[in-house]
């Protein structure tokens, strides 16, 4: 029988296997009883202004994952944050983000969505020409500009950071990405830098980013939202949770089913729990037994969210069968669990709460993830304005 590649055996790290641990033992989540958040959180225009300056113009955040641009020389543009970037992977591998700016009259220097494949970059005006390291590597009539040094010239790059099969930026010219790196122990154990990029896909939702993050906070709604996709997989699934800098980490699964799994085996774990990551402040990576898929979320106002999904597979599909397979997998989670269940949900949520009629939400024990993120946005915006 023909079979579709699975990821490598690797070992769980210590905090994924603490998850797994509390889980069997039953110490999960504290039971913090019935808390709320207020609904303005997602209808105040005026409050998702004070987000987009405090941290989606400031926090490190995550571009997208490394299989976008597997090879050298590669580049791909990036809208999504308001701002023209470029994402590049020079001639030694690695990965940079400038400005999507050429130095000279300020044009946009590549056009497009799509990854590009070139060794450099022409401006489609006047033909400067720079690397995939941000480089001027050359302009016409040079001796029309007498004494300038193409070394001063070069694109604006801004801070990055490529570990465990992620890229992130920081917006502004500082950022921190020790909490990345830590992360990106976890996603070296999950094989993450070895997939490869099956599908890629943007979805256009009319809800606040927030009430799309909230469906990877909590189960509660999985086995009814998802009752025909995946809701019977996680029947009576049990959670545990924890925290990495702002991120939040989790795993899911029936503790009955991990007795006499070895938990230090992380195909086996995956087999039987499902890892979900929450990067601060909107990405999602969700971890299926043999694939995964990240979730970048890219708010264009307090009611409007650019969700652009990536499905990460161990490797390119080489036969017929395998891309079946690998297709319905696809049309399973972007199609169907996210763009008709996930995101359905957070569009009727935003409906429903520009009306007016509820003030507050009202959580209850097994979605106590959604508080603790609120008050880390609260958190990182009280850091940010000092």
């Amino acid at each position: 029988m023909e079979r579709t590649a699975t990821l490598p055996g690797t070992t769980p790290t210590p905090g994924q296997l603490a998850l797994a641990r509390q889980i069997a033992e039953g110490c999960t989540r504290a039971n913090h009883g019935v808390t709320t958040v207020p609904a303005s959180a997602y209808t105040d225009p005026a409050y998702w202004a004070r987000e987009k300056a405090l941290l989606f113009d400031r926090a490190p955040q995550v571009l997208c994952p490394s299989a976008l641009l597997p090879q050298p020389g590669m580049a791909v543009p990036h809208d999504a944050t308001g701002r023209p970037l470029l994402i590049t992977r020079d001639g030694d591998g690695a990965a940079h983000v400038f400005v999507n700016v050429c130095r000279h009259r300020g044009t946009r220097l590549v056009e497009g969505q799509d990854v590009q494949c070139s060794k450099r970059m022409t401006c489609p005006y006047h033909a400067w020409t720079y690397a995939l390291d941000g480089r001027l590597l050359a302009l016409p009539r040079p001796e029309t500009f007498p004494g300038l040094d193409k070394a001063d010239f070069g694109l604006v790059e801004l801070p990055s950071c490529e570990a465990g099969g992620l890229i992130w930026y920081a917006p502004q010219h500082e950022g921190d990405f020790t909490h990345a790196r830590e992360l990106g122990a976890d996603f070296d154990a999950l094989a993450l830098r070895d997939l490869h990029l099956f599908r890629r896909h943007t979805h256009d939702v009319p809800g606040n980013w927030k009430l799309i993050m909230d469906a990877f906070l909590e189960s509660y709604h999985v086995a009814r939202l998802h009752a025909a996709t995946i809701g019977p997989f996680f029947r009576d699934g049990v959670t545990s949770g924890d925290q990495i800098g702002p991120h939040q980490r989790s795993l899911v699964c029936r503790a009955e089913e991990l007795d006499g799994v070895d938990l230090t085996d992380m195909a086996a774990l995956r087999r039987i729990g499902t890892f979900a990551y929450q990067l601060f402040p909107a990405t999602v990576l969700v971890i299926s037994p043999d694939y995964i898929n990240v979730l970048a979320l890219w708010p264009q106002g307090h009611d409007r969210t650019l969700v652009e999904d990536f499905m990460l597979i161990p490797e390119e599909p080489k036969t017929d069968k395998a891309q079946s397979h690998w297709e319905r997998s696809w049309q399973l989670l972007d199609g169907g669990v996210f763009g008709s269940e996930d995101f359905r949900a957070a569009a009727l949520g935003q409906q429903g709460l520009e009306s007016g009629a509820v003030q507050v939400i009202t959580l209850g024990t097994l979605e106590t993830g959604i508080r603790r993120f609120h008050e880390i946005c609260e958190e990182q915006m009280e850091l940010a304005e000092g």
